[in-house]
């Protein structure tokens, strides 16, 4: 049957769907709306599906807290300028709220949580329908309590931290500029671990003969007793400490103290005690494949079809 420009341009509006789409579905379901429009979910599903052996490492990296905890949750899409489109935007915003207020134990989980009038997931293949890419949940964490959260680079990295403290410090301004410094320190210095109790003794074993073997081969070093050389590479070790525990690196705004120095500093202005718990940092697509295709390529031949 023939359908009118303006049935074409409603169902656009109402669906984000391009325009021919629009149309096939139309003329598929014989003018009825809500059937058209259930045919380009359909479809739109059907694409899901096919794209999602495809690679999702760009997107973005959302945090955020407020006085109960925090989130960061990771969203992925297959190119770069998706993470700036705004219904992307939104919905990984959103996403972070759900993660606060239903509090799932994992991915899976939180597909199921209610997001609008369904489900995450179904709110995720609405979205894929759109944006036309594979997208995909790929990982979030939350903490109760006492936090800080800072999103870099427009959502590059996010990171959430949780600290040990009082209501009364926590409820402070300076309280919640401490935080967002000490979030700061973790995007930028990104340290492996919280603390030395927090470091494997097989990363510290791992090190100490990394060190003892950089000493068999300095004539300085060589020569010297096996209980020296220990002492040696146990004194070496405070550097690596230095670089990979966050409470022991240098502090990004002042270099003359490290990360504790001015946790307890902190605590003190404020008249109590402070400590970091536990922190997350995520990069975006960390860990994934890139995907190498010509993407200028790809829409060029999609525009011939």
């Amino acid at each position: 049957m023939a359908v009118s420009a303006k049935d074409v341009m409603e169902l656009r509006r109402q669906t984000d769907c391009g325009m021919m789409e629009c149309k096939k579905a139309l003329i598929k379901a014989d003018g009825d709306f809500t059937k058209a429009i259930e045919i380009l979910r359909e479809e739109g599903l059907a694409t899901a599906t096919k794209k999602a052996g495809r690679i999702a490492a760009e997107g973005m990296v959302y945090a955020t807290s407020n006085a109960n905890g925090a989130v960061v949750v990771e969203v992925n899409a297959e190119t770069d300028f998706v993470a700036k489109n705004e219904k992307f935007v939104e919905f990984t915003k959103e996403l972070s709220n759900v993660i606060a207020e239903q509090k799932p134990a994992d991915v899976e989980a939180l597909m199921g949580c209610k997001m609008g009038e369904g489900t995450v997931d179904d709110a995720l293949k609405a979205l894929i329908l759109v944006i036309k890419e594979n997208i995909k949940v790929r990982r979030f964490a939350y903490y109760e309590g006492a936090c800080a959260a800072y999103v870099h680079g427009g959502g590059t990295h996010g990171v959430i931290v949780k600290f040990d403290t009082t209501p009364e410090v926590a409820a402070k301004p300076e309280f919640v500029e401490f935080g967002k410094d000490i979030a700061m320190q973790v995007a930028a210095a990104n340290p492996s671990y919280l603390n030395r109790e927090a470091v494997p003794q097989a990363a510290i074993d791992n090190e100490k003969k990394i060190i003892l073997a950089q000493m068999a081969n300095d004539p300085k070093a060589a020569n010297k007793p096996d209980a020296i050389k220990e002492k040696m590479a146990t004194g070496r070790l405070g550097k690596f400490y230095k670089e990979n525990c966050l409470v022991d690196q240098a502090f990004i705004k002042d270099g003359n103290m490290d990360v504790n120095a001015y946790v307890n500093a902190t605590a003190k202005k404020l008249g109590g005690d402070i400590k970091i718990v536990a922190y997350t940092h995520f990069i975006k697509g960390e860990g994934l494949e890139k995907r190498t295709e010509d993407f200028a390529a790809e829409v060029a031949a999609a525009i011939k079809h």
